[in-house]
């Protein structure tokens, strides 16, 4: 998909997708913590209209608690972004931040292999949808 990102289309509407991605991100240990709504916003701030979007960031506290004790300011990278959004033909998607390439600009080995459980647990989030 990107260098930073990965996900796939899915077959059902919009907020079904952010109703299943929520509760499979939920299985895996993550919370949503916050939901930018950036169709909205765009409409609001600038009055531009595009398809639906929106920017969920997810969080597993024990993960991030590991990550911010390795590294204090990491705090900067996260949360995960998962981005939930139509397209102009009306086809909704769902997209990754990847962990692994975000995580590798902190150049600790304890944030690589805490990078590299969170992508395996966001690939069983994809997998799930």
């Amino acid at each position: 998909m990107s260098k930073y990102g990965f996900g796939k289309t899915v077959d059902y509407g919009y907020d079904a997708a952010i109703a299943k991605v929520t509760e499979a991100l939920g299985k895996e240990g993550f919370g949503v913590l916050t939901e930018i709504d950036v169709a909205a916003t765009m409409k609001k701030k600038i009055d531009v209209d595009m398809p639906a979007y929106k920017i969920l960031g997810a969080c597993n506290p024990t993960l991030a608690n590991r990550a911010i004790g390795a590294e204090a300011s990491i705090g900067l990278l996260l949360p995960c972004n998962v981005v939930v959004r139509n397209d102009a033909a009306g086809k909704t998607h769902v997209e990754f931040m990847d962990p692994i390439a975000i995580l590798q600009m902190v150049d600790k080995p304890e944030i690589a292999a805490l990078a590299n459980e969170v992508r395996g647990r966001l690939d069983r989030v994809l997998a799930a949808l």
